[in-house]
């Protein structure tokens, strides 16, 4: 049998450990907690960290939750789930920056199981990493991508460019035909081999912060002034617009009856739309587009 409860432990002590890294880079922020039950079984904790020196939003959230009906978007692809009892734990986060020139995250990892008549009959690991800037620093994005390869590589001299590809894929905004930023890892439906699907995913959990912090070392003290805050907002509802239409966690979170709160607390605290916005030519602003796009960030930059 699967260990569930060793996972439990490894994403409760996970969103335990980046809390605390958040608010010792924050300086002044610190996350409140809201303890929740699901009435249909399960339940979790969500943590908000708001109006910080650094974060204007930090939300990182652990769920177990579990059931005797999988809705909809879990079972049209699989089938041979409908009726199956099931259960799934996760960590997910999105921090969103004051800063304009430091980048918006979102990292995950997850584990589901389906059960009939107390065997499992299927289980798989997910998760990854990704990064969002508005104004990119070369230096930061082959940061971020070396650590991805460099935790993946252990597992095999594939596993980074497969799950690079995969990210880019994931996060591409079709009806604005770019991606959401400048990827990272993204991995769903492991399920080869128990001890080692699980030892990559505490290696993306504990990776994040190694690809993070010292991104917010270097932009935290930025200056900026309102124009690069008003593109910021602007940028910040693609987001949105992802999280909304295809983001597969928030649709299962939803028509699985969870928390909307929780599942929802990814959204930046302030964002605008503007219509037929076109950046100037030539400015900082412009530069952003020709970074949304795949691109082999390793073997362009390194």
């Amino acid at each position: 049998m699967n260990d569930i409860d060793a996972v439990r432990r490894y994403f409760t002590d996970l969103q335990d450990r980046i809390c605390i890294a958040i608010e010792n880079a924050d300086g002044s922020g610190r996350f409140a907690e809201d303890a929740w039950t699901r009435p249909d079984g399960g339940g979790g904790r969500t943590r908000v960290l708001s109006e910080g020196a650094v974060f204007e939003r930090a939300g990182i959230g652990f769920s177990d939750v579990y059931g005797q009906q999988l809705p909809p978007s879990a079972t049209s692809a699989r089938p041979g789930l409908i009726g199956a009892s099931w259960r799934a734990l996760g960590v997910s986060l999105v921090f969103h920056p004051r800063n304009p020139y430091l980048p918006t995250t979102h990292a995950n990892v997850r584990f589901f199981q389906a059960e009939r008549d107390g065997l499992p009959v299927a289980w798989w690991f997910g998760g990854g990493f990704d990064l969002t800037p508005f104004y990119p620093f070369d230096e930061d994005i082959l940061h971020w991508h070396r650590v991805a390869h460099d935790l993946s590589k252990p597992f095999g001299p594939d596993h980074y460019l497969a799950y690079k590809h995969w990210c880019d894929d994931y996060f591409f905004l079709k009806h604005r035909n770019e991606t959401r930023g400048v990827g990272g890892l993204f991995f769903d439906d492991l399920q080869s081999d128990f001890k080692q699907n699980f030892a990559f995913v505490r290696a993306v959990g504990d990776g994040f912060l190694d690809a993070y912090l010292p991104i917010v070392g270097r932009r935290k003290n930025t200056p900026y002034g309102e124009r690069e805050r008003e593109f910021q907002l602007y940028r910040r509802g693609r987001y949105v617009e992802f999280n909304l239409v295809y983001d597969r966690g928030t649709l299962f979170g939803l028509q699985s009856g969870g928390r909307t709160e929780s599942i929802l607390m990814s959204m930046p605290p302030r964002v605008r739309w503007e219509y037929g916005f076109v950046p100037e030519a030539g400015s900082a602003e412009a530069r952003l587009y020709d970074y949304l796009r795949p691109r082999d960030w390793l073997q362009e930059l390194g």
